[in-house]
């Protein structure tokens, strides 16, 4: 039967055709072993802190730091061995002063010790250990939940999962996750013409090079290919075939059979079995694409042209697999001149392959819909609109590379805060941003923006002279054109066990003789937060700042995050420690609040106009993510200048 296409659907209209199909993601659980390239379908968070403990990362001596400074060759520290740790031991021991502890790789840290001193360094003799080398605070030592803490976003939903993912996961005990289900897509191809490759060519036949095109286009793009054979052009032949697809498989492709020509059968048996919701679109090439709905499931008819097919698959049916895969539409452009006056179809969309050289693109020639070698040879293609006759040499158009993934749309470079991981969920609410967050400290990030690395940093920079949050700090890094966004705040204060044993009730309790704090590491906020408050009580009493510090039982013993110091309290290494009221109550340790740590973004004023950077500063200062913020992260908050602008 010969089918004339009555009416020519428009590109757009199509397209709203594919949105409207009721076909949606679905997830399944799948192990770590065989997560590589999945895709989450949820946020996953770290349930342990990574590591758990403060951990050797050589083999020697746990020690105080300070009771090896003088250390030399011809001039060895003598300290008495006070017992033996190896990794996997869970006795926990104590260093005192004078004394070390026997280390392996991987163990954890005794009490009292702050760093270790490599073996190759000392020599035992008896019960003693003599020391050859002086050791810094923290050297040789991994502190607990530095690399990842515990409640720490580790794999965003949407994510393609990679081999470092699965190191991730598995790190923090994780076996399996949920992920987005592959859509399995039948393909088959049709065609009297049409014969297997390893056949012998005979002549007027061609080799399949639309099933594997189609089959590893499909899962290019996320889905499960099943390639279901090739069927010549006899009706109830191709309609076994679908049938069988359709059993098996979410969407079906089969290509060939589609245009108005006496053998054409595709349009007859899709139109008995379901439902045709297009046949025929305005656009070149693929002008008698079928699109179709047969027992709930979308049927596609392709082009028997190898370009053609693949053409109408990337504009129509990759978008829909992607979809269904939890794939975002990630395909590249760019902006080029086309190299010389281009003519087209008027009245139909044509999808025109060109070549890119350099800052120009050059149109595929000749009759390309029919020349797998054109489609081959193409970078990408552009797109041209109904009633344009002619693009003009220079003109400036868009091209859609194929086969390549967008950069992101926003970088953040800087200090790690789960706030953000908050206000990026919200963005994801509304735009499939592409947004890449790398962990790299505040000073980081306000390099990463000086050098134009980062559109965006975050930062809580304490200046301990003004006592002022981040501004200080862009004169001290020398930025220039950018603008300091006004964050949100983190609660500081005491960390201390649950009940409070000690009764420790401000910054001044750490300094009584039963008290042991466990301290931050030089350089961070909080670490200068607590100089602050032990130089105004060395004022008070009227003695040097040094002569309090003698006072604080463990005021060396740092650790490098929040997580290490509620970790160390929890264990019963220390009594207190200064941290965020997230951590505490995680931990289910009690807080003596002391003041609010500003948490605020850098800018660059070049990166504005990106859309992506105007969301986020959208969702900083909405509503929405100031009762997410406080519902989800104890301890954190915005104010009234959340969102303001301080520009340099």
């Amino acid at each position: 039967m010969r089918k004339i296409f009555r009416e020519l659907v428009s590109v757009d209209y199509a397209k709203r055709v594919i949105e409207n199909l009721s076909i949606r993601p679905e997830a399944e659980m799948v192990d770590v072993f065989n997560l590589c390239g999945r895709i989450s379908a949820i946020d996953i968070y770290s349930p342990i802190d990574l590591p758990p403990f403060d951990r050797a990362t050589m083999d020697g001596y746990a020690v105080k730091a300070e009771n090896t400074f003088g250390a030399e060759e011809d001039k060895p520290v003598e300290l008495k061995i006070a017992g033996k740790i190896e990794a996997g031991d869970e006795e926990i021991l104590k260093v005192g002063d004078g004394e070390a502890v026997e280390i392996s790789t991987g163990a954890a840290m005794p009490k009292g010790a702050n760093a270790v001193v490599m073996v190759e360094y000392t020599h035992q003799e008896n019960d003693s250990v003599l020391v050859y080398r002086a050791v810094a605070p923290s050297e040789n030592v991994i502190a607990a939940g530095s690399d990842i803490m515990a409640g720490e976003l580790i794999l965003r939903k949407g994510t393609v999962i990679t081999a470092r993912d699965v190191a991730i996961l598995s790190a923090v005990g994780i076996k399996n996750i949920n992920v987005i289900r592959k859509p399995v897509v039948a393909v088959i191809s049709t065609g009297n013409e049409i014969i297997k490759a390893g056949m012998k060519l005979s002549y007027g036949k061609i080799y399949d090079i639309n099933s594997p095109a189609l089959c590893s286009a499909v899962e290019e793009n996320g889905g499960k290919a099943v390639f279901l054979g090739v069927v010549e052009d006899d009706y109830n032949k191709i309609r076994e075939k679908i049938l069988e697809a359709l059993k098996i498989a979410d969407i079906v492709i089969a290509s060939g059979g589609t245009s108005a020509g006496i053998g054409d059968l595709m349009h007859s048996i899709l139109s008995e079995e379901g439902k045709i919701l297009v046949h025929g679109i305005a656009v070149k090439p693929g002008k008698p694409t079928i699109i179709a709905e047969v027992n709930g499931k979308p049927v596609f008819g392709l082009p028997g042209y190898p370009t053609s097919a693949m053409m109408i698959f990337e504009v129509f049916v990759a978008g829909l697999i992607r979809k269904i895969a939890g794939l975002r539409e990630d395909k590249k452009t760019l902006r080029a001149k086309i190299s010389h006056r281009t003519f087209s179809s008027a009245g139909r969309r044509e999808f025109l392959p060109v070549n890119i050289a350099g800052e120009s693109i050059y149109p595929v020639t000749g009759n390309y819909s029919a020349a797998v070698s054109k489609l081959v040879e193409a970078d990408g293609f552009i797109e041209i609109a109904e009633d344009t006759v002619f693009l003009e040499e220079g003109e400036e158009v868009e091209v859609r590379l194929l086969s390549t993934l967008k950069p992101a749309n926003l970088l953040i470079i800087g200090s790690h805060c789960v706030g953000i991981d908050v206000l990026l969920e919200l963005m994801r609410k509304k735009h499939p941003w592409i947004v890449k967050v790398i962990n790299a400290g505040s000073s980081g990030g306000l390099v990463a923006v000086r050098r134009k690395e980062a559109d965006i940093a975050g930062t809580h920079l304490l200046d301990e002279e003004t006592g002022e949050y981040n501004v200080p700090f862009i004169g001290k890094f020398g930025l220039r054109d950018v603008f300091l966004v006004k964050g949100y705040v983190r609660e500081q204060g005491l960390i201390v066990r649950r009940g409070n044993p000690k009764n420790i009730k401000k910054v001044e309790d750490v300094l009584r003789e039963n008290v042991t704090i466990i301290n931050r590491n030089p350089g961070s906020g909080t670490r200068v937060l607590l100089d602050m408050y032990l130089k105004d009580v060395a004022e008070q009493r009227n003695v040097s700042f040094d002569d309090i510090v003698n006072e604080v039982d463990g005021y060396s013993i740092e650790a490098r995050s929040h997580t290490a110091v509620a970790t160390a309290v929890l264990m019963g290494k220390a009594d207190v420690g200064l941290g965020i009221r997230t951590v505490a109550e995680r931990y289910g340790l009690d807080f003596i609040p002391l003041r609010g740590e500003e948490y605020d973004f850098v800018v660059r004023k070049d990166s504005t106009h990106i859309n992506a950077i105007e969301e986020f500063l959208k969702t900083l200062k909405s509503v929405e993510f100031m009762k997410e913020l406080e519902r989800r992260l104890p301890g954190m908050r915005v104010t009234d200048k959340t969102g303001s602008v301080v520009e340099f």
